[in-house]
């Protein structure tokens, strides 16, 4: 936890929200589904308000399509992969024989939860600074 918390420059107050967003739903009902659902929103609105600064003349299909691609599922698990989330994430014991460690949708939806977990602990502006930091350069492409 301690260095996933360097990774991604936030120390959290409460270590539980980190805890859940890592959990998935095959260990049980204290997973992080809730987060993921919050966290996704995040990133779709941070994206958003990124892509609508940066290009004053794209129009409305411009920037969706370049949003889509951005919270796609298979960038997330990028970010995940690059996080090293694989190695930390809860899994029940037929998700962890399969490789659900390695899935992406796995990867992706953690990632959200993360996020989410960072907007609980620190606020608004925490998240955000997040999703800048977790995109990075694929913000300004």
């Amino acid at each position: 936890m301690k260095r996933l918390q360097e990774r991604i420059a936030y120390q959290f107050n409460d270590l539980g929200l980190l805890e859940r967003a890592l959990t998935h739903r095959s260990l049980g009902a204290k997973n992080n589904e809730r987060l993921e659902f919050l966290g996704d929103a995040i990133l779709g609105f941070e994206v958003a308000d990124n892509l609508y600064a940066q290009m004053p003349d794209a129009s409305e299909g411009q920037l969706s399509r370049m949003r889509a691609h951005m919270v796609k599922r298979e960038t997330l698990a990028q970010i995940a992969r690059e996080l090293r989330l694989s190695s930390i994430l809860k899994l029940g014991s037929g998700e962890l024989r399969s490789g659900g460690q390695t899935r992406d949708s796995i990867l992706a939806d953690a990632v959200e939860a993360i996020i989410a977990a960072v907007y609980l602990d620190g606020g608004m502006g925490e998240a955000r600074a997040l999703v800048r930091r977790l995109l990075g350069d694929r913000l300004t492409k």
